[in-house]
């Protein structure tokens, strides 16, 4: 696999090195000791699959706060999605930051999220599900959300998001 660095401290892009023959392929997509090797203490406890009907859907900015922050490896595994992280650490240099990404099914990119990481993303073609390995146990009493269209943020979407759930729609602005 290879790790590259976001412009977020912590936060990498994760691409499979795949090993090909007449066949098709075979790729690693986790290995403990390489994710140990870039300091990411990564284990997993619980998968979730995200599927969405309809392109220009926006699930997010979503995390959980202190003691269940989650640590998340997110996947595009059919489809596309522009994914986002926003740094909520405040100590951290990249505080406040964000960066996105293509996420698809044909780059098969995966996104590692940092614990204090808000989480969401944009599908870019209709039928896009997206495969989440996280670190914690999903606790609705520890559960935040931030905007997607906070100016504290500002973040640029590649295009206008047309379905929102009312609980994302409605979510607070950062205040910190």
């Amino acid at each position: 696999m290879k790790f590259i660095e976001t412009p977020l401290a912590g936060a990498f892009a994760i691409e499979p090195e795949p090993r090909s023959d007449d066949r098709g392929f075979f790729a690693r997509v986790f290995c403990r000791d390489e994710f140990a090797a870039h300091r990411l203490d990564f284990a997993v406890v619980q998968c979730n699959v995200s599927y969405n009907d309809r392109r220009a859907t926006l699930r997010g900015l979503h995390y959980q706060v202190a003691p269940r922050e989650e640590v998340k490896l997110v996947r595009c595994t059919m489809g596309a999605i522009f994914d986002v992280i926003v740094d909520l650490r405040p100590a951290s240099p990249t505080f406040r930051r964000w960066h996105g990404l293509e996420l698809t099914a044909d780059n098969r990119r995966m996104l590692y999220v940092p614990a204090g990481f808000a989480h969401g993303y944009l599908t870019l073609d209709d039928r896009s599900e997206v495969f989440y390995q996280v670190s914690e146990f999903y606790s609705p009493e520890f559960e935040r959300g931030a905007r997607w269209d906070d100016p504290a943020f500002a973040i640029r979407w590649p295009l206008a998001p047309e379905l929102i759930s009312p609980k994302d729609r409605d979510h607070p602005l950062f205040d910190r």
